[in-house]
């Protein structure tokens, strides 16, 4: 097996003890990961908080270049980092591809925006008191960021944390999640190659309870950007002090169909948007509400559609679902739908657990206080229920603890812009499912869901510090 390395202060650093990662989808060995000590954690800390003031002094021509070339060799080894998440977290090489593509452009959107980087002018002379006054704002890094990343989309996931600290010119402590740290050491190695100050990026694997808390209660940690659970995330908010926290933190998103041209159409992007990646995907299609006329139709459209998904071997060109991440999680998914049939639900399509591998599963007539309808489920499934009035419909997709992303497919303009003003979500996505996002959108939920928005744009202004000056003339 690969004996595997921490990145600290620009040097490849081995652990004093480590564990053994084993695929999710046939359990074998795939390397052995370095367990970081508290002393691993202080040294790559100590560096981070040194490169930072030499990030700091790179211009925005040095930051941009850094991550254009990044970018380049992301698009250079991009079937080498597809066959990483297909190993390492079981991603069909199908939507593993579409990750890595993603991940190339967001860091070349990360490029653009450390040239876009400014503050402005302020008429400091609209006051009654500031007449012969100039003033103006510029942004500043904050200093180092720690960033602790999940496992579902561990490539990208990692660039919209490290690609807007560095166009902002700040240094990262990055902790990935114990299932997916290939993917961060490759990252690394990238950003060494690119030529990437010595320290401006740590990256420590281990356990979350000895990194993640001695990152998140550090005094020279400025800011935290996580991406994981409710519960994680506000233990994080908790004890993070006064540092800026950016937290994102999943949901059930839910779909209304009020009315479409093509209800087959509809129903294949649910289908797409329920069972891609197996539904570890933080805006995974997990509820859907279906005027009553349509109901019927629509259920055995998706069932036709899901029928034609495989289910198997992530290294399969031919797979578009495999396992789910740990087979704890398959049995979880598998208990929660035995009570929903208990409570009187209907499992129309699915329901079959195989190790870590579970059937794409529809579920009917759910009441909303199961949990395959109210928790997130983070699994193949998804709740297909109807609904008999407009009002209704909203009412269901706002009656949740989260509020990440809604879709509302509707050919009433009305309804939509009511649907906008409505929902109770960070981002309404209309005639499409919510499950679709692109990297330069912000991107972030209400309620539980989190706070702070990420969006390479978005994420670069959080990371930063805005300075006002005033000259008197």
């Amino acid at each position: 097996m690969d004996k595997k390395k921490m990145f600290i202060d620009g040097r490849w650093v081995e652990g004093k003890n480590y564990e053994v990662l084993r695929s999710p989808y046939d359990g074998r060995e795939i390397a052995q990961i370095p367990l970081a000590s508290k002393a691993d954690v202080e040294a790559a800390l100590d560096s981070a908080d040194r490169a930072a003031k030499e990030m700091k002094k790179l211009t925005a021509l040095d930051r941009a270049a850094i991550l254009e070339q990044v970018s380049r060799y992301f698009q250079e080894q991009s079937e080498e980092c597809a066959l990483i998440l297909a190993q390492e977290n079981a991603k069909p090489l199908k939507a593993a591809r579409a990750e890595i593509a993603r991940t190339i452009e967001t860091y070349k959107f990360a490029a653009e925006e450390a040239k876009r980087l400014h503050g402005e002018t302020v008429p400091l002379d609209a006051a009654k008191n500031g007449k012969g006054r100039f003033g103006f704002t510029k942004r500043e890094p904050l200093g180092v960021i720690a960033a602790i990343t999940p496992f579902n989309f561990p490539f990208n996931l990692v660039a919209h944390k490290l690609g807007p600290a560095f166009a902002a010119g700040n240094a990262v402590v990055l902790k990935p999640a114990s299932q997916t740290p290939l993917s961060a050491f490759k990252a690394a190695e990238l950003f060494e190659k690119a030529g990437l100050p010595a320290g401006a990026l740590n990256v420590i694997t281990g356990s979350g309870k000895v990194v993640g808390d001695l990152l998140v209660q550090d005094s020279r940690v400025k800011m935290v950007t996580f991406t994981g659970s409710v519960e994680v995330g506000m233990r994080i908010r908790e004890k993070s002090g006064l540092k800026r926290v950016t937290l994102e933190l999943g949901s059930n998103s839910a779909v209304i169909v009020d009315s479409a041209d093509d209800l087959p159409a509809v129903a294949s992007r649910c289908v797409e948007g329920a069972f891609s990646f197996a539904g570890q995907v933080c805006i995974s299609v997990q509820r859907i509400y279906v005027r009553q006329d349509l109901f019927d139709e629509f259920v055995a459209l998706m069932q036709k559609a899901a029928d034609k998904l495989v289910v198997g071997d992530p290294i399969s060109e031919q797979t578009d679902v495999s396992a789910l991440i740990h087979e704890r999680e398959a049995e979880r998914i598998e208990r929660w739908l035995k009570e929903a049939e208990n409570a009187g639900a209907a499992i129309v399509r699915g329901g079959t657990r195989k190790g870590s591998l579970i059937a794409p599963t529809i579920v009917t007539n759910v009441d909303p206080r199961q949990a395959v309808s109210c928790n997130e489920a983070f699994g193949p499934i998804v709740v297909v229920n109807p609904y008999s009035t407009w009002d209704e419909a909203i009412g269901l997709v706002n009656d949740s603890e989260y509020g990440l992303q809604a879709g509302v497919y509707t050919t009433s303009i009305h309804r939509a812009f009511d649907a906008v003003e409505r929902l109770e979500v960070g981002g309404v996505i209309i005639n499409d499912i919510p499950t679709f996002r692109v990297d330069n959108m912000p991107y972030g939920g209400v309620k539980n869901s989190g706070i702070g928005k990420e969006g390479v744009k978005y994420s670069t202004e959080e990371m930063t510090e805005l300075k006002f000056v005033s000259f008197v003339l």
